[in-house]
């Protein structure tokens, strides 16, 4: 199970997994993209997708989500919570109410709605996978990225509990965490201005979606007593949230 399938890594995570030969449960809001993307894995991977449109941020359409599911489909062995986004680059003092709730309530409340949901599934069966996408942020701070940073060292802290609490039911969980993915993060973050985003990733190589989606997979796919707590992954030319090696 993907949520954010409809884009960036969510997207490419779906297609590295539809790849070798997993059934997919995908999720997102943009129903038009979501059952595309279904369609074309079904032709060409041959496997069965179940896409599910709704809004992680709102619990009683996860609720309802997840109950729809009968059958084999509530045997999720790896759920991948992809969801999340930045709005704004502003500081304390001039930062948007409306996007720090967005950021809150997608980065961290749906992230925790989906997990409260999925897990028990996995307790019972006593297995799974809990794959949480995290970012730099959630391991540092940097000017102007107070509240998204807020919510990716939630996401950072609630991936170590949730290892210990799920550790008797032989769950994994794992926590990736990428500098900067060229990736619709930024059109999403500066409000739909491509140019303002474009210049983000000018004068390095960033990370790209299929770069992170490789690396959740060679996680996923590995034994299963073998668990990656937690993973950085930055590009070559970044260092860290300040340090780069930009030309030009």
């Amino acid at each position: 199970m993907i949520t954010g399938a409809t884009s960036g890594i969510g997207e490419a995570c779906a297609t590295i997994f539809a790849q070798n030969n997993c059934n997919l449960i995908i999720t997102g809001r943009r129903a038009d993209r979501l059952q595309k993307l279904s369609a074309q894995l079904t032709t060409n991977y041959g496997i069965k997708v179940l896409p599910l449109v709704f809004d992680i941020r709102n619990y009683d359409e996860v609720k309802i989500a997840i109950g729809s599911l009968e059958g084999e489909w509530k045997n999720i062995d790896i759920l991948i919570n992809n969801a999340g986004l930045s709005l704004g680059l502003d500081p304390i003092d001039k930062g948007s109410i409306d996007d720090w709730n967005t950021m809150i309530d997608t980065n961290v409340k749906g992230l925790l709605y989906i997990s409260r949901l999925v897990s028990p599934l996995m307790v019972e069966r006593k297995q799974g996978h809990i794959i949480n996408l995290g970012s730099i942020a959630g391991k540092e701070t940097y000017a102007n990225g107070n509240v998204y940073c807020a919510s990716k060292h939630a996401v950072d802290a609630l991936n170590k509990a949730m290892r210990i609490d799920l550790l008797p039911y032989n769950i994994r969980v794992t926590a990736i965490h990428p500098g900067a993915v060229e990736t619709e993060f930024s059109i999403v973050r500066f409000k739909g201005d491509e140019e303002k985003a474009k210049n983000v990733y000018k004068g390095f190589e960033a990370l790209s979606a299929n770069d992170i989606a490789d690396t959740i997979y060679y996680c996923a796919a590995l034994p299963s007593h073998v668990n990656i707590n937690e993973l950085t992954i930055m590009p070559t030319a970044q260092a860290n949230t300040v340090y780069w090696n930009k030309r030009g």
